[in-house]
């Protein structure tokens, strides 16, 4: 990587501007689609019926999301840049159409199976293109601002859907959706390089995918099982499916993730390993807005922000930690994440009480900025060392793309254990807080130990980056 420190301008400047806008438009588009969804639904409920059906449209789009995620090296490899992009952009935009006319319920939820089709292949082609797309010192920039995509995902995604919602009008939102993917298809082939095309042929590893696809499906279905114990033994199923993945991907010569994932001089299980730990934490926001109503007595729209804090003290603080450039620095940044975001889910543990004073709830916020603002420092940094842990282009992309994979795999276990938890509290709100935020905190801490086996991936990371723009 170059000496000199690469800055914003030079990211989002003429030379890069619309390469970066398609790949970070893609990633949010399909981040927006989660929570305006999850804003839309009770108006698509009373307009459709299927409530018995209410859960399943977060699960069947994270199921699909994971699925594509895990194919993203072979469209490249088939199709390049260009037409993997619009076969994304393409899938996406259809699946969002089914969702606007849809008369039923089902066809509805077939129409989220489609559109996570579509986001899933777009969350994976926007790391997996960076390489290609931006030289190799802009590549920590480049993925602070598309992990930030996440972040504003969950701010925008929200407002945008309670916007419709209140006018009761939530058919044309998924029309907003396709229009944007409609755009983005657009811009895909001016601005994007179309990359090297190989291995047409190359075949898909069944076995893999449906190990994966059975685990998410097992913990997505985690939160709408009667009772903790049930929950618990849904859980239980989807790690020992995750762990009948590795096993087999480890012996396979037909597999997801890079061969470099398995070999036991490899930092890049370590990377993933961070990579997962800190988007697990991420879920902590589906029940912030519970416990500010039931705990703190804040009006739905309030309790609302404060869920948003995690996510903007994530987006934020990558603006500001994607400028380190020094090795020792980087290193520090990456042990630092999980260390502030452990602490974050602490304090707020500590903070819960019944019926808290105004000056103890407005606390929250900072716990809550100092959480996310643990993901922003590490989360780029640990992109990068996973995109430049090979110089081989193929396996390059693999474990760029499984970046995203990760992020959406570790995002839904994180929810069906936050769900655990929180019954575990039984009918107290504030004892499900504290089991929640305190079991999160062990979990992300752990972190805190995966993350020192990343420093072998940095050290690297000059070489491999060296080695692909030879390439």
């Amino acid at each position: 990587m170059s000496d000199s420190p690469a800055t914003w301008r030079d990211l989002l400047g003429a030379g890069h501007r619309g390469a970066v806008s398609v790949l970070a438009g893609g990633l949010l588009v399909g981040a927006v689609n989660i929570y305006l969804t999850a804003s839309l639904l009770p108006t698509a409920v009373a307009d459709l019926g299927g409530a018995s059906f209410y859960a399943w449209n977060l699960t069947l789009y994270l199921v699909a999301m994971v699925v594509t995620t895990m194919l993203v090296s072979r469209f490249l490899a088939r199709w390049g840049n260009v037409g993997a992009y619009l076969i994304g952009f393409g899938v996406f935009a259809a699946g969002s159409l089914v969702c606007a006319v849809g008369p039923s319920m089902p066809v509805l939820l077939a129409g989220r199976v489609v559109q996570g089709l579509g986001a899933g292949l777009l969350s994976g082609l926007a790391y997996a293109v960076i390489r290609s797309a931006l030289p190799p010192r802009l590549w920590t920039r480049g993925a602070a601002l598309m992990s930030g995509m996440y972040g504003i995902g969950n701010l925008v995604g929200p407002a945008l859907g309670g916007l419709f919602a209140q006018f009761g009008q939530w058919r044309p939102a998924f029309l907003l959706m396709a229009g944007a993917a409609a755009v983005g298809g657009v811009l895909v082939p001016r601005v994007l390089p179309r990359g090297e095309r190989g291995g047409a042929r190359a075949p898909i590893p069944v076995v893999s995918l449906a190990l994966v696809t059975a685990a998410t499906t097992a913990v997505s279905v985690v939160s709408v099982l009667p009772g903790a114990a049930a929950m618990g033994v849904g859980i239980v199923v989807a790690v020992a499916l995750i762990a009948g993945f590795v096993v087999y991907e480890r012996r396979s010569d037909l597999r997801v993730f890079p061969r470099a994932t398995y070999r036991a001089d490899s930092p890049l299980k370590w990377v993933y390993l961070t990579i997962g730990l800190l988007s697990f934490g991420v879920a902590v926001e589906s029940f912030l807005p519970l416990f500010g109503q039931e705990s703190a007595g804040l009006p739905p729209f309030v309790a609302g922000l404060f869920a948003a804090a995690v996510s903007l003290g994530w987006s934020a603080t990558q603006i500001f930690s994607a400028s380190a450039v020094a090795e020792r620095a980087v290193r520090r940044l990456c042990v630092l994440g999980p260390v502030l975001l452990a602490g974050g889910f602490l304090a707020l543990a500590l903070m819960q009480r019944e019926d808290p004073p105004v000056w103890l709830v407005a606390a929250w916020v900072p716990a809550l900025l100092i959480a996310g603002a643990g993901i922003g420092l590490a989360y780029p940094h640990l992109s990068v060392a996973a995109m430049s842990a090979t110089a081989d282009p193929e396996e390059g992309r693999a474990s760029a793309a499984g970046i995203a994979t990760v992020t959406s795999l570790s995002t839904a276990f994180g929810t069906a254990v936050a769900g655990v938890l929180v019954n575990l509290g039984g009918a107290s709100m504030v004892d499900s807080a504290r089991i929640m935020l305190i079991g999160f905190t062990v979990v992300c801490a752990l972190g805190i130990l995966t993350s020192r086996g990343t420093r072998r991936a940095r050290a690297g990371a000059p070489e491999a980056a060296d080695a692909v723009t030879a390439r």
